[in-house]
Formats: structure tokens, sequence, C-alpha cells
């Protein structure tokens, strides 16, 4: 007889918890993003003190630079360049705030104050991009502020030997300066007033006032970065008018100065200062 066949049992395989999801990229990337944004709100004010002074190849400083990135103050130095012994600061510190435009997530807004030049905050509104950076004054004219015309005598020559006095005056309308890939360009109008200068060279209570006006967007063809320069005397002895354009970080600039008929003498050192002399007038000459 035949022996019944056995069935065989068929095991069931065990039911676990399922395995493990590998959550370690989602935990590596937060943990790397958390780095980055803990590393930006802890930057110091003395690295947007080094980038300053790079940018401007040491001619504008933040000396003694205090707080951080987002909210911090310094003095305001200027100097001739690197090595040079040429510097002047001016009163008081500089302070700034720095934080997202309103309404936006990709634009900033810097805050300047300084009791002794800027007496309303300033707003700079700054829009970084790829391979460009854009600084705007906010819209319609605004005064940007007041600064004594002694402070420039830190850039070294001629400044430091023609030693001004006086103030200087800025203010803007609809201005905007961009970095393009290197590259500057200028949109809309500022307005630099010299306001009573004098000079230690010439003895006379004042040489005058002046206005030098930087207008963007007007030029055309190879030249539509350029933004052009002018010159006019408001009033004084010395008559000063010339024409320009700055293009990029270089200024190409062509003038004249004069003096009237009863200042003549008295302005004669000065003016074989300010450029090469064509008779009684001095040309005045950059770039």
């Amino acid at each position: 007889m035949r022996r019944p066949r056995l069935l065989r049992r068929h095991r069931q395989p065990e039911v676990g918890p399922p395995p493990p999801r590998r959550s370690w990229p989602w935990v590596t990337a937060g943990a790397l993003l958390g780095g980055l944004l803990g590393l930006l709100a802890n930057l110091p004010a003395s690295w947007l003190a080094h980038v300053l002074e790079q940018t401007t190849e040491q001619r504008l400083l933040l000396a003694d630079a205090r707080g951080s990135l987002w909210a911090g103050s310094a003095v305001a130095v200027l100097t001739a360049g690197p090595g040079s012994r040429d510097a002047s600061a001016l009163p008081g510190r500089l302070h700034w705030r720095l934080g997202l435009a309103p309404g936006t997530v990709s634009a900033f807004e810097l805050q300047l104050q300084q009791a002794c030049c800027i007496a309303l905050p300033l707003r700079l509104r700054l829009e970084p991009g790829f391979g460009r950076l854009r600084i705007s004054l906010p819209a319609g004219r605004t005064e940007v502020g007041q600064w004594p015309a002694s402070w420039l005598i830190g850039l070294g020559l001629p400044f430091n030997a023609v030693r001004p006095g006086g103030s200087l005056r800025l203010t803007g309308e609809a201005f905007a300066v961009e970095a393009v890939q290197g590259r500057w360009r200028v949109s809309g109008q500022a307005e630099l007033e010299a306001l009573g200068l004098s000079s230690a060279l010439a003895p006379v209570d004042t040489l005058g006032s002046y206005r030098i006006v930087i207008s963007g967007g007007q030029a055309q063809g190879s030249n539509a970065d350029a933004a052009r320069v002018t010159l006019q005397t408001l009033q004084g002895p010395l008559r000063m008018t010339g024409a320009g354009q700055w293009v990029g970080a270089r200024l190409h600039f062509r003038g004249e100065a004069s003096a009237d008929a009863p200042n003549g003498a008295l302005l004669n050192n000065l003016l074989n200062l300010l450029g090469q002399r064509r008779g009684a007038v001095a040309v005045l000459a950059i770039g």
C-alpha cells in the first residue's frame, strides 16, 4: 500500500515594521541651510567694512566698526588709497540697518543715518541678482545728506593742497546705479552742490558756490553706459564750467576756471594748481 503523501506546510513570511526611510539627505540639507542662515545672521560689522574697503580700493573706510552686518555703526574715513598717510574722518558715527525691503523677498533696504551729515534716515534699495546689483534712491527728489568739504582732504592731491572749506550737499531724483557684469550704469539724476567753498591757498573769504550734475540714461551707441557730468558756477569770484562723461569707474572731463577782474591776482596761485594755464584761464582736465 502506498503511504499517503504528507502536505507540506508553507511558512508565511513574518510581517514586521517597514524598513526605515532614508531621511539623511533632508536632514543634512536642513542642517547646512540652518548653519548658513546662522552664519549670515551673525556676520560682524567688520565683514562689511572689509568688503567696502576692497571695493573702493581703500579710499572709503568704516573704521572701528561695531555691531553686525544687519545693524551696526562705524566712523566714515576717506583716504588716498593703499599706503597713503592722508586720512580724514567725519565727526560722530555712521549708523546702518539692513533688512528685507517692504513687500518683497528679493530686495533689501539699507537705512543710513549720521548726526553730522544725514539728519533723516536715508533709505537705499538694494536689488542683487546673477551678475548684477542695483542701488537706488526712493522715487522722487531725495536729499541724501550734507558733508563738510574739508572731509575731501583725506583723498590726497589736489584736496590736501587746496584744503577746501564749505559744505557739500547731495540730492537725487529717481537716481540709481547698477552694476551688470562689471559694468556700471546710471539712471536718473544726482546733484552735488558745493556751497560757500573756500581754500587755504586763496586770501578771499569764499571762492563761490557750484553745482555738479550727473545724468544717466541719455548716452547712445557705444557709450550707452556713460553718464553725463556738467559743472556750473552758481556765484562767486572763481568761475568754473565744464562737461564730461562718467564711463564705468573712469571720469573724462574738460572745463575751464577763471577769476573775475578784481580777484585775478588773489586767485592766481589757486588757478595754477587747478590746471594748465592759458593766459587768465586754467584748463580743467580729468581722464
